[in-house]
């Protein structure tokens, strides 16, 4: 068994999907949420700007050269 993931732009096409499930042709599983990404949706969902990946990145990067700089 193959499994692929699917990210669907048109939803007329989750019909044809649904139909080939009711064919037994393939199987609709959902991906459970991690609770690192639960958390994040928490967060932003509160939060008055959500900042991107190069600002996380950042953030780290400093968190890490603090924490390293005192070995």
């Amino acid at each position: 068994m193959e499994a692929i993931k699917i990210e669907i732009l048109n939803p007329k096409a989750f019909q044809l999907i649904e139909g080939m499930q009711d064919l037994n042709l393939i199987r609709i599983t959902e991906e459970p949420e991690t609770k690192l990404k639960s958390y994040l949706k928490k967060m932003r969902k509160n939060a008055a700007k959500v900042p991107d990946l190069d600002e996380i990145t950042e953030i780290v990067e400093e968190v890490r050269t603090k924490r390293y700089a005192k070995k």
